[in-house]
Formats: structure tokens, C-alpha cells, sequence
């Protein structure tokens, strides 16, 4: 997974996400802070760029304070391909599995694909 740090990546990526409103609305919204001087400490990562297939926002890990904490620890996902979230749930360190989180998205089969995940590494979703 890449970081998006660029002003001008993160404006491009911006645009990209306001043309497949709603679905892109839990990660559109902290694109927009990040690229606007991001005072929440999040970070936007693609599996890709510019031709992305997921894009995960969540909060930079140094400034997780309690592990067990998921509402702290939430994170954003939309994806284009399923195929793309499934990597990203079972082989990327970009969701640490030694803290409690949740994730946030509103497409079709993200329920089903992060329960595929955790029973696959004998992990509990709630």
C-alpha cells in the first residue's frame, strides 16, 4: 500500500471520489481533511497509483494511544474490485491485526469479506 502525501494526488484523488458518490463517502470525507491539513492525524493509502483498486483512510499508527480502543482505531475503505479488499484483509499490514478496529465503507460485501478474513485467522468479529 502507498501513503498519498501530495497536495496534488490527494486533489486528484478527491475528484475521482466525488464521481461515485455515495459509495465513496466514508473515505472522501478524510481525503478532503488530509488535503486541507489533515489536524486529525489521518493518512490516505491505494493499492495503486493512479490507477488505484482500494483506497483505506485511517489514523497514523504513531498516534494510536490504547489498542483495544475501535473507535479510535477506525478505518475507511472503497474499493473497486472485491479482489482488491480481500488482499488488503488477509496479506497488507496496512490493517494491524494487534488492535482492535472497525472498518467503515458502504459497499456490497464488505461484511462478508472481513468475516471470511477473521474466520480464516480464527479471529472474532463483532
Amino acid at each position: 500500500m502507498q501513503i498519498l502525501r501530495c497536495p496534488a494526488q490527494l486533489q486528484l484523488l478527491e475528484e475521482t471520489l466525488r464521481k461515485s458518490l455515495p459509495s465513496t463517502l466514508p473515505v472522501l470525507g478524510t481525503v478532503m481533511t488530509v488535503a486541507r491539513g489533515n489536524p486529525a492525524s489521518h493518512e490516505v493509502l491505494v493499492d495503486s497509483w493512479p490507477h488505484f483498486g482500494i483506497v483505506l483512510t485511517r489514523l497514523r499508527p504513531e498516534e494510536h494511544r490504547d489498542p483495544m480502543d475501535y473507535y479510535t482505531n477506525q478505518l475507511a475503505v472503497f474499493y473497486r474490485d472485491k479482489g482488491a479488499l480481500q488482499t488488503l484483509l488477509e496479506g497488507t499490514e496496512a490493517v494491524t491485526r494487534a488492535q482492535a478496529f472497525q472498518i467503515l465503507g458502504t459497499q456490497d460485501g464488505l461484511d462478508e469479506a472481513v468475516q471470511e478474513a477473521a474466520s480464516a485467522r480464527g479471529l472474532k468479529v463483532e
